[in-house]
């Protein structure tokens, strides 16, 4: 690159006009037969794209709702979560999935972090069962599954119908739709998997949107009961649900969207590697924590994390800025250490994994239309650093 094309380069941290572009037309045409339909909530736009959520995270049944956020508490509901249970989760992860338990008045019950994946260690989670274990609420977080096998023999949970299970797992999917664990997709080990298509994630709608995935029958039909008032049939209400439709303009967006996934997750993975190389290459290897994917794991890199130790992520990111290099940080404030949250009982120092991964992990660009000359600039301003 020349001096001034260096000068004018900007990398942002995600690039959806890069990806609309290549699929404008396609987009405008779905757009186009729901406003011809004049069918806008849920409908058979809806029911395909469950029926290819499903297919895609080998499940048998998929349920649309209207958020990641929403499919975690209907997931929970399903599970008969409610006040004075508890769920073991971790405490690094978005506000989401520890906000969704206690909105049904369980307490989470945190659990800290693998310091190379920063998913739940699953061999502190036997520690923390107690006689009101509900749940246990596994996030895959960044776009890698977590550790499966010892939560689900933990837990007792490995597929069989409801009434048999011990404790149920609910996978937090949001960022990891198409990942895989030794070969099984994100979502389906456990009772429940919950996906976002908020429209950051790998495979985002134009607006917000959910999805459940399960391969229990007595669960599909609960979460479809619950997604809609908790009605059985129109107007005769079973249970107290939630009203939490997908909109058929976002699951005609994510049909479109869907065929497109792998490719576009072979991509992300390419520039994974590809700046694995050049911070060798760069000499900076040694300077900073590459991700780490677990043998047996496909990882999906929803987002590419690095960790700058020593206190100095902060002003690498501050130089990114200047640079004009977008980042951001996933996530700054632990969850255990949320002012919200102050009534759990949980201080500074009790899961230290979890927080010194706040203070040192750093994301940078990894999505599709990223190009190595963005790559070789992106790794250019963290050598200078």
């Amino acid at each position: 690159m020349t001096p001034k094309q260096i000068e004018s380069m900007k990398v942002p941290l995600l690039d959806l006009q890069a990806q609309y572009a290549t699929i404008r037309d396609d987009v405008r045409s779905a757009i186009d037969r729901v406003f011809e339909s004049q069918q806008f909530v849920l409908s058979a736009e809806v029911q395909a794209l469950e029926e290819e959520i499903a297919r895609y995270s080998q499940t048998k049944f998929a349920v649309g709702c209207a958020s990641g956020s929403d499919a975690l508490v209907l997931a929970l509901m399903s599970c008969g979560v409610g006040d004075g249970d508890e769920v073991i989760t971790t405490p690094f992860s978005f506000f989401a999935t520890a906000s969704a338990i206690t909105r049904l008045g369980a307490r989470p019950v945190f659990v800290d972090v693998d310091e190379q994946t920063y998913n739940l260690n699953p061999s502190l989670v036997a520690g923390a069962i107690t006689e009101r274990t509900k749940a246990i609420v596994p996030v895959h977080l960044y776009g890698q599954c977590a550790e499966m096998d010892p939560l689900i023999e933990l837990a007792g949970s490995g597929g069989e119908p409801a009434r048999q299970r011990g404790i149920p797992i609910i996978e937090d999917a949001a960022q990891a739709i198409g990942a895989e664990d030794h070969g099984r997709r994100a979502g389906s080990m456990g009772a429940i998997g919950c996906f976002s298509f908020y429209p950051s994630k790998n495979l985002g709608g134009a607006g917000d949107g959910g999805m459940l995935v399960t391969n229990d029958l007595d669960h599909a039909r609960h979460l479809h009961m619950l997604r809609v008032h908790g009605e059985e049939r129109k107007y005769f209400n079973k249970v107290v649900g939630l009203n939490s439709r997908l909109d058929a303009l976002q699951a005609a967006v994510l049909r479109v969207k869907l065929p497109h996934l792998d490719a576009w997750t072979v991509a992300r993975q390419r520039n994974a590697q590809q700046y694995e190389l050049m911070f060798g290459d760069a000499g900076i290897a040694d300077k900073i924590d590459l991700p780490f994917v677990r043998i047996g794991a496909r990882h999906i890199f929803h987002q590419f994390v690095i960790r700058v130790r020593n206190g100095r992520r902060d002003a690498l990111r501050e130089h990114l800025r200047a640079r004009g290099v977008g980042t951001d940080i996933y996530y700054p404030v632990p969850l255990h250490l949320q002012e919200c949250f102050a009534f759990l009982g949980y201080h500074p120092g009790d899961f230290p994994i979890a927080e010194a991964a706040a203070q040192e992990t750093l994301a940078l660009p990894v999505y599709p239309e990223l190009t190595a000359e963005q790559q070789d600039y992106v790794v250019s301003a963290i050598k200078d650093f």
